[in-house]
């Protein structure tokens, strides 16, 4: 109810008592009785007025935002109390005012709550818990709660435990004091009927997510062995566990990599795909707590899964494809995705809490190696990468590095303490360390310190800034799960696309994953700042030319839409789906210049346009829309349209923001039945630096 608080609070000030009929509330009641309106059937009614005060800034209300956790911490009614919670949290400045005493007003007499209300109290400890999670307070209160927690408890509060739990690892596994609390209940309540299949779920998505931490190969398959027998028993002990069954393929999948078993990563990513689609038609219309409901990037990152495991069955013998390491790194963005919950409602939080909250897995040595496989890949595909600078030599060079790193790695491991400690004075690789961090600060993250320097050592300035192109992209490329404008961006993007009637199967699976490369593409070249997006110079060699900057001098080569066309499809071809469609550039010679993506016998054309005279929606769809929509008539009835934008820009214009930048539109020619939908984007060009801004 927009603007009660302030409704109610001038209608106080100024002595009258009108009552608002649609929920029976006075504004005299309201603040004069908040705690007993709090325990109430309107107390979520409250909860967003006072929310709505919070956002304003008005501290008239604070006295009645006071009572609300006393008064909430007796409300009997599940409903209202996570409706009251849902409410308060939409506002982060309200939910940091209030998160220490909401939070011991809902842990406070829980264990006697349990036994009288177990519903109840199963939402006050998950009220509690999303606080924690959102770190609006500190954990440790929540941590001794499910410390307290008897096994001896109703079977309607053990039977949402399990999943409470789940959540507590996924956040806090490195406390190991709370982690083996956690892991011991679980594994008591996987021999409880009344939470057995969910228990057992969790202890799979323990042991998945220690294989993803895991330092040694010995230690992955040992950990996705255990996390596939668990999988295994979860979905043989309830029906219909399709969530179970999909990380039990999962597991199936990495595991035959090692093996080069081509059939059973093909059986493997079928399954998951079939699993997949009944997942989505046994969920649709049924509730699921928005806080908990997974985002639709991660049903993204599961139908890039399945492609990659596909493409890498018919692959696996090949020297250019990747190992397990990449295989598992896959795997690791899906279950990110999945597993990330969103404890704020609001989009927008600040206040130093957290909107969306993934899994806390320590990835680096992970991510390390299959960015070391990527670049062996890379030195067997110089073809994909020559825009970057990265030829034959710079290939042959980094192999060599790669390779010397890792027995100098293996080496020093094998080596006793005091020879690891004999040149702690020395400043080794000092001059190298700072190159490292002028030249390739992107590849230094990705490989550590130490396999950087290695390789460093090996490479001239040039070839090190190509490397840098590829981890940067590399990086860029890769959907963080918490992105606070690319996911709710990506959500939006889905939901309309879901309205079509043809967004279904493969073609859902296909081009929700080229729309996600796609927003992720135009984040990376909205950031103006980077400089090695488009190659390397060798010493002397003028620096390359940046089609999204401002050209300086009458004589300066001025950007066309070749441009952005070459940069979108270098992106595909060297990003992660690089092995699963085959992508190619549209009659350029023809003043064209599109980019045509195949995923098997399903094709999507991007239309790239270039424009100075307008960015609005409303001007760019009425020129380009229909051209870019003609080209589906032969195939599925989606596309996308690129526009590099080349209209002016001055210091008080500024730029959009990427979350403005695409959108999604439809277009139905004359005399059709069928729209056809569009994802449309902007690439930002005639731009100087922000620091440019200021000099005007």
């Amino acid at each position: 109810m927009p603007q009660l608080a302030e409704r109610l609070t001038d209608l106080a000030a100024g002595g009258q008592a009108i009552t608002f009929p649609a929920i029976g509330l006075t504004a005299d009641t309201v603040l004069g009785q908040a705690e007993e309106v709090a325990a109430g059937p309107l107390a979520p009614f409250l909860a967003e007025a006072v929310a709505d005060a919070y956002d304003r800034g008005d501290d008239r209300w604070h006295p009645a935002a006071a009572a609300f956790p006393p008064g909430l911490a007796t409300q009997p009614s599940v409903l209202h109390l996570t409706a009251s919670i849902d409410a308060l949290l939409h506002s982060a400045s309200a939910a940091k005012a209030l998160a220490k005493p909401l939070t011991t007003a809902l842990l406070n007499d829980l264990s006697a709550r349990i036994e009288a209300a177990p519903l109840l109290a199963a939402a006050r400890l998950e009220g509690a818990l999303r606080l924690a999670v959102a770190e609006a307070v500190s954990p440790f209160k929540v941590w001794q709660a499910l410390e307290d927690v008897s096994l001896d408890s109703p079977e309607d509060f053990l039977e949402r435990l399990p999943r409470i739990l789940g959540l507590t690892l996924d956040c806090w596994a490195d406390e190991n004091t709370i982690a083996d609390s956690v892991r011991a209940l679980l594994h008591q309540l996987a021999t409880d009927e009344a939470a057995d299949a969910d228990a057992t779920f969790e202890l799979g998505c323990d042991q998945l997510r220690r294989a993803l931490a895991s330092n040694t190969a010995g230690d992955v398959t040992s950990h996705l062995v255990q996390a596939r027998r668990h999988f295994e028993t979860a979905a043989q002990a309830d029906e219909a566990r399709h969530d179970a069954e999909t990380f039990a393929a999962v597991c199936n999948a990495v595991l035959a990599f090692d093996r080069h078993d081509a059939a059973t990563v093909t059986n493997a990513a079928d399954r998951i795909a079939e699993l997949l689609d009944q997942r989505e038609a046994w969920l649709q219309r049924t509730h699921q707590p928005f806080w908990l409901q997974p985002r639709r990037s991660a049903e993204i990152a599961w139908h890039k899964l399945v492609l990659q495991l596909r493409a890498a069955a018919s692959a696996l013998d090949e020297d250019a494809w990747m190992d397990a390491w990449q295989a598992l790194d896959t795997v690791l963005v899906a279950y990110s995705a999945t597993r990330t919950v969103q404890p704020m409602p609001g989009r927008d939080t600040g206040h130093g809490l957290a909107a969306l909250v993934q899994p806390a897995i320590e990835d680096s040595f992970l991510r390390q190696q299959a960015f070391l496989a990527q670049l062996r890949r890379a030195t067997q595909e110089t073809e994909r990468h020559s825009d970057h600078g990265f030829d034959v030599a710079t290939a042959e060079a980094l192999l060599g590095a790669v390779d010397k790193s890792a027995s100098e790695r293996e080496a020093r491991q094998a080596s006793s303490a005091a020879n690891q400690d004999q040149s702690q004075d020395d400043d080794p690789g000092g001059a190298i360390l700072a190159r490292l961090q002028r030249r390739a600060p992107t590849m230094m993250l990705r490989l550590g310190i130490d396999q950087a320097l290695g390789i460093a050592d090996a490479l001239d300035d040039s070839q090190l800034l190509a490397i840098e192109g590829l981890a940067y992209d590399s990086d860029v490329a890769r959907l963080n799960a918490t992105d606070p404008l690319v996911v709710p961006k990506l959500d939006e993007l889905m939901r309309a696309l879901a309205t079509q009637p043809s967004f279904t199967g493969d073609v859902r699976r296909t081009f929700s994953v080229l729309v996600e490369q796609t927003l992720l593409f135009l984040k990376s070249r909205s950031d103006i700042t980077r400089t090695n997006l488009f190659g390397s110079t060798k010493k002397g060699e003028p620096p390359p030319f940046d089609y999204r900057r401002k050209p300086e001098g009458l004589k300066a080569r001025k950007p066309v839409e070749a441009d952005l066309q070459r940069d979108f499809h270098q992106w595909l071809q060297r990003g992660p789906l690089h092995n699963v469609v085959m992508v190619e550039p549209v009659d350029v010679a023809m003043g064209r210049a599109d980019v045509m993506v195949h995923f098997g016998s399903l094709r999507y054309l991007t239309e790239i346009k270039q424009d100075a005279t307008d960015n609005s929606r409303p001007y760019l769809e009425g020129r380009y829309l229909a051209q870019a929509a003609e080209y589906s008539n032969t195939n599925a009835p989606f596309g996308q349209l690129l526009v590099l934008d080349l209209t002016p820009k001055t210091d008080t214009q500024g730029n959009l923001r990427i979350d403005e930048m695409v959108w999604n539109t439809v277009h139905r020619p004359k005399g059709a039945t069928v729209d056809r939908a569009v994802v449309a984007g902007i690439v930002a060009g005639n731009r100087t630096t922000p620091s440019g801004y200021s000099k005007k």
